[in-house]
C-alpha cells in the first residue's frame, strides 16, 4: 500500500513539473481582459475572459462579459491559434495570439461575437495584454 501511495504521489508531482501557466491582463477604461495560457507537456490551453461595466457617463452602454477556453496550437514560434466552435451557430471563434517578451496581442474572428457580445471583445486592437509575473 505504501508503494502504491508513493508511486501515485511521484506521478502527480512529475506531471506538475511539466505544467507552466502564463497570465496576461489589460485594463482599458472599464474594459478588462484576462488571458491564461497553460502548457502541459505537448498540450496548450488558452482561457480568455472579458468584462465591461459602464460608468454613469456611459448611459447608452450596457454591461457585458464573455469567456472562452480551448486547445491552441503554435503556428509559429510566437503565434498561437485557438479555435472554438460556437454551439449556438455554425461558426468558429478564432483567436490569433502573438506572444512577446512582455505580453501578448489578440485578434479575433467574427465568430467570437457569440462568446462576447456588445462592446465586449477579446481582440486587443492596438494594445497589449501585459504579462503578469
Amino acid at each position: 500500500m505504501k508503494k502504491i501511495l508513493l508511486l501515485a504521489t511521484t506521478v502527480f508531482f512529475s506531471q506538475a513539473l511539466f505544467a507552466a501557466t502564463d497570465h496576461f491582463y489589460l485594463k482599458e477604461g472599464n474594459h478588462i481582459q484576462h488571458m491564461k495560457i497553460t502548457k502541459l507537456n505537448d498540450e496548450v490551453i488558452v482561457t480568455a475572459d472579458v468584462d465591461f461595466e459602464p460608468n454613469a457617463n456611459e448611459s447608452n452602454a450596457k454591461a457585458c462579459a464573455g469567456d472562452i477556453a480551448g486547445q491552441a496550437k503554435f503556428i509559429s514560434e510566437n503565434e498561437l491559434l485557438m479555435k472554438k466552435h460556437a454551439e449556438s451557430a455554425a461558426s468558429y471563434c478564432e483567436l490569433t495570439i502573438n506572444l512577446t517578451n512582455t505580453g501578448a496581442t489578440v485578434k479575433q474572428s467574427e465568430g467570437c461575437n457569440y462568446f462576447a457580445t456588445g462592446i465586449c471583445h477579446f481582440s486587443t486592437a492596438n494594445n497589449e495584454l501585459k504579462k503578469v509575473n
